[in-house]
């Protein structure tokens, strides 16, 4: 199926960096994106697959093991007497809303077992996703079962399945992207909190925006062969960009005065515990060295700061202010010039 480019997207600036923050620094957390229907959401995050750096796995390994990681193999790979190395697109993976748990963690491969008499584990989306993109549409709708299931994995970076005469652990290290409708369900306070950054989309009421939105997506849609020949190097052009920061992120330095700034900022707002700390910094980073530079300063913390704290407030009945304002209030009470 042909995917609308990433940089062909009208709009949404918001939501478009927050995807490139997390294919630059994966450790971010992954994105949540939330808002009206029909926006692009799902269309910006399928996208982001085209823009992602291929990732180095032991050939023949069904959850993509990374060669020279040994610590880090599953039981296929450390079997292997010679690990031979090869380089694939990196994963990201849709786990659609009726997934059954089977389907998700994996299960036994039942034509083998009935026509051999094997038992023989047939991996799951969680091992397709290791070392790349988990993507669930209307995350907020997700059954609370497979809830806990991701909570649990997430946590732990290892998928453990335990049923049917069969014990298999493997590694499940992926990035989480969700989207959905607020209107539609609000998520579980545990799930909201594994999510690095938060972006709330709208609907654009700008008329020259809305109307190169719709010219974009009928050109597409007549010939999306042509349409994704024509965006082939601006395409080239950001993914090598993507990948030239991702090799230098952890180059970027973080003055002590940035870093109490964050701090400063996240006790202004009473965020519940110290990822909101560490978001920031990582998004910083990642920010930094999208836009080629060495150190991250006051401006760049500002500016990752609504995506990074916007869903780690505590809810306060008797005030209904939007959480992006309210964000945005500390800052400039703790950025004060």
């Amino acid at each position: 199926m042909a995917i609308f480019p990433f940089v062909a997207i009208v709009g949404q600036e918001s939501l478009k960096d927050a995807l490139l923050m997390s294919a630059v620094e994966p450790s971010i957390g992954g994105v949540l994106a939330l808002g009206d229907r029909g926006t692009g959401k799902s269309t910006a995050i399928r996208a982001l697959a085209a823009l992602l750096p291929e990732i180095e796995v032991v050939r023949g390994c069904p959850y993509r093991c990374l060669p020279s990681a040994p610590a880090g193999l599953c039981g296929v790979c450390d079997r292997k007497e010679a690990q031979v190395a090869e380089k694939i697109a990196a994963p990201v993976v849709d786990l659609p809303l009726g997934a059954t748990e089977d389907r998700v963690v994996g299960a036994l491969d039942l034509e083998r077992a009935l026509s051999r008499g094997e038992k023989r584990f047939e991996p799951g989306l969680l091992a397709r996703a290791n070392r790349g993109f988990l993507y669930i549409d209307e995350v907020n709708l997700l059954d609370d079962h497979l809830v806990d299931l991701l909570l649990d994995v997430a946590a732990s970076g290892e998928n453990v399945v335990e049923r049917e005469g069969l014990s298999v652990r493997h590694p499940a290290k992926f990035v989480l992207v969700g989207s959905g409708n607020p209107e539609e369900g609000d998520l579980r306070p545990q799930l909201l909190d594994r999510f690095g950054l938060c972006v709330d989309v709208r609907t654009s009421t700008d008329l020259a925006e809305r109307m190169e939105i719709v010219r974009r997506r009928d050109t597409f849609e007549q010939d999306p062969a042509a349409f994704i020949k024509d965006w082939s190097r601006k395409t080239s052009a950001l993914r090598k960009r993507v990948v030239e920061a991702r090799a230098r992120v952890h180059t970027v330095t973080l003055p002590d005065a940035v870093l109490a700034k964050a701090v400063e900022l996240c006790l202004t707002l009473g965020a519940d515990g110290l990822r909101g700390e560490l978001t920031l910094m990582r998004a910083a980073r990642a920010r930094a060295a999208l836009a080629g530079e060495t150190q991250v300063s006051m401006e760049t913390l500002k500016s990752v700061a609504p995506l990074a704290l916007r869903h780690r407030l505590r809810k306060d009945p008797l005030d209904d202010t939007d959480a992006g304002i309210r964000v945005e209030r500390a800052v400039s009470e703790v950025f004060v010039s």
